[in-house]
């Protein structure tokens, strides 16, 4: 076995990660900023238990999923492709939560894509309404049934050689469909390194069929975005910072303000007002901080 390898964290912990190398997994210790999906240098040190690594050195990331509160910035994870947002009838999933989620996958440079779950349940036309809000937008939406394994196979062909993250609420699926993707029961994965001073994985990256590959961590539940800035936020509502672009006076409140692009776009029906009331919503909190 090579002394210095590359490979990628799979599992980390408080402080511990798993790194894989194409030799093998290799427990190594945690240093500052590592997480699941990056890509790191290890150097392998031999004792007489085990074999273990020390991190040398992390790789630049293609991408960072990122969770912003006030001045702090926390990395949930490294080297994403896609977040997909379990999205369902029952139970609901507010329009806050989807675009959140847009909003914070296009300011970590990850492109967002919508899981419509349950289709075995008849929708109702306010979701249809709200699902064909993001239909108009161009953003992604695959239809599926995780309990039931319906279109799972598109969901794989999609995810062919990417990395994804899903996020959803409590009961929208998302634990069916990373285990069924797979084939293990993630809230009971045992660890790989079988060192008892861990009771849980923090984050967990899995390696599927197509290349696939999965990162579950507990970091997505919750979501503040107070950290993003206003400049920011605008841009995660790509619409809304096109028409901005329109706007009579460059500091353009986007709210009272004659001239207002934004506006008038709303007052035609053009723009959906759920996607604007969020847009302002997220942008005052920001400016409360």
């Amino acid at each position: 076995m090579k002394k210095v390898q590359t490979g990628f964290v799979i599992e980390f912990y408080s402080n511990a990660c798993l790194v894989r190398t194409k030799d093998a997994d290799i427990p190594c210790i945690a240093i500052k900023d590592i997480v699941v999906g990056d890509v790191v240098k290890i150097e392998i040190v031999q004792d007489s238990k085990e074999t273990k690594g020390l991190i040398l050195s992390k790789e630049n990331r293609k991408s960072a999923l990122q969770k912003k509160e006030g001045l702090k910035s926390k990395t949930i994870a490294a080297n994403v492709t896609y977040v997909g947002i379990m999205v369902t009838q029952e139970p609901k999933t507010a329009s806050e939560f989807i675009d959140k989620w847009i909003l914070t996958s296009l300011l970590s440079n990850i492109r967002p894509f919508i899981i419509n779950n349950k289709i075995d349940l008849e929708p109702n036309e306010a979701y249809i309404e709200k699902l064909n809000i993001y239909r108009d937008l161009d953003i992604k939406i695959i239809d599926i049934s995780a309990k039931n394994n319906i279109n799972i196979n598109e969901i794989k062909e999609y995810l062919e050689g990417k990395c994804v993250v899903f996020v959803g609420n409590s009961g929208a699926g998302k634990s069916t469909l990373t285990n069924c993707l797979t084939g293990k029961n993630i809230k009971t994965n045992s660890l790989s390194n079988n060192q008892g001073v861990h009771t849980t994985s923090i984050s967990t990256l899995y390696e599927v069929e197509k290349n696939i590959r999965i990162i579950d961590s507990p970091g997505v539940r919750d979501l503040p975005i107070t950290g993003w800035r206003r400049n920011q936020i605008i841009k995660g509502f790509v619409e809304l910072h096109k028409l901005s672009e329109k706007c009579k006076f460059n500091d353009c409140n986007h709210s009272n303000n004659e001239g207002c692009a934004i506006l008038n776009a709303l007052g035609n029906g053009e723009i959906s007002k759920s996607r604007y009331n969020n847009f302002i919503k997220f942008r005052d909190a920001e400016e409360s901080e």
